[in-house]
């Protein structure tokens, strides 16, 4: 399909963009609803060069706000009575059981009230799930939470990861003091997990012999000491004499589980043991429930000047935007079509209509245009449309950027195909954004007669013929001009080609001269404001090229 997207210098040293025909082009181009605009370097951004930050911390059920210095403490989960089900992630509610009835045991139908004789448990409506089936019930319908989460760090493998925090912890001390402590510039950025990675990265294996330049020295050796007498870890249980531990790893208990397999439905899919932090058990019934993990509203900034360029509300219930710099907001969007795959649409709609007989020559060349392709050899117009999002006129400036062709290639290669493209040479106005119900009137709609009349007239050239080059209509702050692609006869690909957009915009804040500082009020109430230009890059796809030889034998019976 048509397609525009837009260039982002990122990822590339070189001021242009590099030759679409080459496939590491694409992660240079991006949507422009997914490009952000600073404001201070007149830049285009995208999501892979901005600098990220976490604004807040909320849970996506009960929407609670979480304090960030409690995140890291709840293991990122809400600490509320905010529970997933394990087998179809829906939010689990706290039901109380049924008293007893003559004394047996609970079999009428449950009862969803908070209210009732405990023990309660946790219960899914949509699966019909329950807490119960696990062994996990609770005394009092509040703070389920510190209840579950006794369970959580009472687990073999937290009890392990513990262990090995105490024991790591004396290290990464004297790693973030070594590190407050810098004896060159080049470790101005350590921090203690850096230095602990780094650590564990440099060290000793059997059979690799190491070298070590700081060994050379007095100091360095006495490092070399220092990190000799770190104790070694050993673990608080043996491997694989823990359940925990063993759970999951492939062990005579998964084997003896799967020999025995009655349904797919018993085992554990993997979706449903990576929720968990650690290592699960393949049963489907020994999954436990598990608090909800916590949501965050990042903000981002310019990598550059550091600029806040996206910034949420701090209120989890709201979705608004304190800043919200998208490049939608001051690049114009331009879309592509084809008319000839737009009146195949039609043609083929009518010949369905009206049942028609063609020649399958002919149905298959109208599905093949209805499809956005195109024959080598031929000529076909396209239209650009320019949407001014500015509430300032602007007047805009096409180019095309001749890349040079490829290496030629093997027969089982794919060439670029070899086209030529022609576009408007000479600048053309874009009307400034208004609301809608500034439209009523048809002048404002479509500009003045004498506009109209203009356009009229350049819609022909001097022989009478259709012109699809130049501006072809305009509405509103929407502005379509023609352009022309000629394909070579052995012309065979995508048709991509690069385009060069440069606008002019009215600037409201203009800049005042160095011989302008003394001047009067009166003098500088007058002046006249400031014209800016901007430039930017975008990718044109128009669609995929069909050989002549190629379609003849697709329509051959």
């Amino acid at each position: 399909m048509p397609s525009v997207e837009y260039y982002c210098p990122c990822l590339s040293n070189a001021p242009h963009p590099p030759p679409p025909h080459l496939e590491s082009s694409s992660f240079n181009f991006h949507p422009l609803h997914s490009l952000f605009f600073c404001e201070e370097c007149d830049a285009v951004r995208c999501n892979r060069c901005v600098m990220v930050e976490v604004s807040g911390y909320y849970c996506p059920n009960c929407l609670f706000e979480v304090p960030s210095a409690s995140v890291r403490a709840e293991k990122n989960r809400c600490a509320r009575n905010c529970f997933m089900c394990p087998n179809c992630s829906n939010t689990l509610t706290v039901v109380a059981s049924d008293p007893p009835d003559n004394g047996e045991s609970r079999s009428s139908p449950i009862v969803l009230s908070a209210v009732g004789e405990p023990p309660f448990f946790l219960y899914c409506n949509h699966c019909r799930w329950d807490s119960a089936e696990v062994d996990i019930t609770f005394e009092k319908p509040t703070g389920l939470a510190a209840q579950l989460q006794k369970f959580e760090d009472s687990a073999p493998e937290a009890l392990e990861f513990e262990r090995l925090k105490e024991h790591f912890e004396p290290f990464l001390r004297a790693s973030s003091s070594s590190a407050s402590h810098p004896t060159s510039s080049l470790h101005h950025h350590v921090n203690p997990i850096t230095a602990a990675a780094s650590s564990a990265l440099a060290r000793e294996i059997s059979g690799v012999p190491k070298y070590n330049a700081l060994s050379r020295s007095r100091s360095g050796r006495e490092k070399a000491a220092a990190k000799q007498e770190f104790p070694e870890y050993r673990s608080r249980v043996e491997t694989g004499a823990s359940k925990g531990l063993l759970s999951g790893s492939g062990g005579e208990a998964d084997v003896d589980l799967l020999k025995h397999l009655e349904s797919a439905s018993e085992v554990a899919s993997l979706e449903q043991r990576w929720v968990n932090s650690w290592t699960t058990s393949l049963h489907a019934n020994d999954l436990k429930p598990l608090r909800i993990p916590l949501h965050s509203k990042k903000s981002k900034r310019c990598p550059t000047c550091r600029h806040i360029l996206i910034k949420p509300e701090q209120k989890a219930q709201s979705v608004r935007f304190k800043i919200k710099l998208v490049a939608a907001n001051y690049l114009p969007a331009i879309t592509v079509t084809l008319p000839h795959a737009q009146a195949a649409m039609e043609m083929m709609k009518r010949s369905s209509t009206l049942n028609k007989s063609a020649s399958a020559a002919i149905m298959e060349e109208h599905s093949l245009a209805a499809a956005g392709g195109m024959i080598a050899g031929k000529t076909y117009p396209f239209h650009l449309s320019f949407t001014n999002p500015l509430y300032d006129p602007i007047q805009v400036r096409l180019h095309v950027l001749r890349s040079a062709a490829p290496a030629p290639v093997g027969e089982g290669g794919k060439a670029r195909a070899p086209f030529a493209v022609t576009l408007p040479s000479s600048a053309f106005p874009i009307a400034a954004f208004a609301e809608a119900w500034e439209y009523e009137d048809d002048e404002d709609m479509f500009g003045d007669d004498g506009d109209l009349d203009g356009a009229r007239g350049k819609d022909r050239d001097g022989r009478g013929r259709t012109r699809t080059v130049g501006v072809l209509e305009r509405r509103a702050n929407v502005t379509i001009v023609g352009g022309e692609v000629v394909l070579g006869k052995e012309a065979r690909g995508n048709v991509k080609f690069n385009m060069l957009v440069t606008y002019t915009y009215r600037s409201d804040d203009p800049e005042p001269d160095n011989d302008d500082v003394t001047a009067s009020p009166s003098k500088s109430h007058n002046k006249q404001p400031e014209m800016k230009t901007f430039s930017f890059y975008t990718l044109v796809e128009l669609g995929n090229v069909v050989r002549r030889d190629e379609n003849k034998m697709d329509t051959d019976p």
